[in-house]
């Protein structure tokens, strides 16, 4: 039986090479996750990027979509931060609200509270801040 194909207890069996492989993944698995949602990420820094896109897309000038987005984004969680696209005009409304009760009704559009006032005061804080040249 010189010839016959070796036995399973044969082969040799790698001892710590398969582990030190799973740790060297789940290491660099968590290396990732933290680059994506560390402050300052990759998530935040794409939310942020977004956030002013949208901020500017509907009208609000450079100057304040960049003062209140890192401040949006870092308030508000992603759900919220869909929540207030619901700003956005609908079909057959005009960009801008033209009166007291449009703007009204699309704040109640959003359903959402707490994005809401965290857009008023965010929005207040920027506006502030731009009168006063800062």
């Amino acid at each position: 039986m010189a010839n016959s194909p070796p036995s399973h207890d044969e082969y040799p069996r790698p001892r710590g090479g398969i582990l030190l492989l799973i740790m060297i993944a789940v290491g660099l698995l968590g290396l990732a996750a933290w680059f994506v949602f560390k402050p300052e990420g990759l998530l935040q820094q794409v939310t942020e990027e977004r956030v002013e896109e949208a901020l500017l897309a509907n009208g609000v000038p450079m100057p304040m979509a960049g003062c209140m987005a890192p401040r949006l984004t870092d308030r508000l969680t992603i759900d919220q931060l869909r929540n207030l696209e619901k700003l956005a005009p609908e079909e057959g409304e005009a960009r801008f609200p033209m009166n007291a009760a449009e703007a009204l009704n699309r704040l109640r559009r959003v359903g959402d509270d707490e994005a809401v006032e965290q857009l008023a005061r965010v929005a207040t804080g920027c506006g502030l801040e731009q009168l006063l040249g800062r």
